[in-house]
C-alpha cells in the first residue's frame, strides 16, 4: 500500500507540472546567474567545494545557492526555485516518467543510501525485514526509494511485507535504540554515525557503497530544470562541469572537504564523522557511466513496482539524460 501510496503523490506532483516540457522555441538567454538547490548533507560536498573554491566563478558564472527541504525537493526544482543541483537518481526518475521536465547532466559520485539494523538484532538478510518496521526521513525520500527498489528485486512487497514509520533523519537512531523500529533507511552522514556510536549496522544486500549492481551506479547525479537548460544550454555546461570539478576535489581531499563543509556551517556533524562518510562514497565523475546508471535503476524501479508496468525504461532513460556540449569523459580542468 505504501508502495502504491508513493506511485500516486510522485505521479500527482509530477502532472502539476508538465507544462515544462521542452519547447523548441526557448529563447536561448545563457544567464550567468545560476542557482545551485541544496539540503545539508554530506554526499553534496562537491558543491559547497564549487561553492566556496571558487569553481563556479572560474566558469565565469554568479552562484547562488538556495537551501531547500527534502520534502519539496523535487517541487522546488520543477518550479525553478534553483536551476540546478545533484541528487538522487532514483528520486527523480517516478517524477520524470509521469513528464515532469528535469534532466540529469553528469554522475557525481556512488553510495550514499543503506538500510541498517541494531547491532543486536536478529535482522541480517533482506528476506529477514519480511513484517518488520523500518523507519524513513520521508515517504519518497530517497532512502525510501532505495529501499523500495531493494525489496522489490528481492521477493518483498514493500507495500504488504513491510510497515514504514517516518521520523525526523536526526531521530532514526533514537528510534532504532528504543524499539520503535526494527530497521532504518538512511543516507550520509547518519548511517556512518549510527555505526561510529555503536548503534546500528548494515543489513546484508542494502549498502549502495559495496552491494551490487548498486555500487558500480551513480547514487546521485546532475539535474537541472529543463526548461532551464534549454535556455542556457552554455550556463549549464559551465556550471554542470564546476560540479563534477568539486567532485574530483573532494575524491582527492576527503578531509579537506569534510572540514570545509562543517566549518562552513552546511550540514552540523564533526569534522571526523564527516571525514569517514565522505570517503566511504567514490566521487570519480562520469557521464557515460552516468547515462547507463538511468537504464539499469528504471528497469529495476519497474520490478520493483515503483513505475509503470507499460513503461519502456530505455525510452524512459533516453529522456531523462541530457548531454552537453563540451561536458564529456574526456573534459579537464587546465591545470
Amino acid at each position: 500500500m505504501h508502495t502504491r501510496i508513493f506511485v500516486l503523490v510522485i505521479a500527482a506532483s509530477a502532472l502539476l507540472f508538465t507544462g515544462c516540457k521542452k519547447s523548441s522555441s526557448s529563447k536561448i538567454v545563457n544567464s550567468k546567474h545560476v542557482r545551485i538547490g541544496f539540503i545539508g548533507l554530506t554526499c553534496e560536498a562537491p558543491i559547497y567545494t564549487a561553492y566556496e573554491k571558487g569553481f563556479f566563478k572560474d566558469e565565469g558564472l554568479e552562484p547562488e545557492l538556495v537551501k531547500c527541504s527534502w520534502a519539496q525537493y523535487k517541487d522546488n526544482l520543477a518550479l525553478g526555485s534553483y536551476d540546478i543541483t545533484h541528487h538522487l537518481v532514483m528520486y527523480f526518475l517516478k517524477p520524470i516518467e509521469q513528464g515532469l521536465d528535469v534532466r540529469f547532466l553528469g554522475g557525481v559520485h556512488t553510495g550514499c543510501l543503506r538500510v541498517q539494523t541494531a547491532v543486536n538484532s536478529p535482522i541480517h538478510t533482506i528476506q529477514d525485514l519480511k513484517g518488520k518496521r523500518v523507519g524513513v526521513p520521508g515517504m519518497g525520500t530517497p532512502p525510501f526509494v532505495f529501499a523500495n527498489r531493494v525489496f522489490g528485486t528481492h521477493g518483498v512487497d514493500a507495500g504488504k511485507d513491510i510497515t514504514w514509520k517516518v521520523y525526523p533523519a536526526g531521530e532514526l537512531g533514537l528510534a532504532l535504540r528504543k524499539g520503535e523500529v526494527d530497521a532504518v533507511a538512511n543516507a550520509e552522514p547518519i548511517g556512518s554515525l549510527l555505526i561510529a556510536e555503536g548503534t546500528a549496522r548494515t543489513v546484508e544486500g542494502m549498502d549502495e557503497a559495496t552491494d551490487e549492481p548498486y555500487a558500480r551506479e551513480y547514487c546521485c547525479e546532475i539535474i537541472a530544470n529543463g526548461k532551464w537548460i534549454d535556455a542556457n544550454p552554455d550556463s549549464a555546461a559551465r556550471a554542470t562541469r564546476a560540479i563534477l570539478r568539486g567532485a574530483v576535489w573532494v575524491q582527492q581531499n576527503p578531509k579537506a572537504a569534510a572540514a570545509l563543509a562543517i566549518e562552513k556551517k552546511y550540514l552540523a556533524s564533526t569534522v571526523e564523522l564527516n571525514t569517514v562518510a565522505l570517503s566511504r562514497l567514490k566521487y570519480i565523475p562520469s557521464v557515460k557511466v552516468a547515462e547507463e546508471t538511468l537504464y539499469t535503476a528504471a528497469r529495476e524501479m519497474r520490478e520493483a513496482k515503483m513505475l509503470s508496468p507499460t513503461t519502456d525504461t530505455d525510452a524512459l532513460a533516453k529522456r531523462a539524460f541530457q548531454h552537453l556540449e563540451g561536458v564529456t569523459d574526456e573534459w579537464r580542468w587546465p591545470g
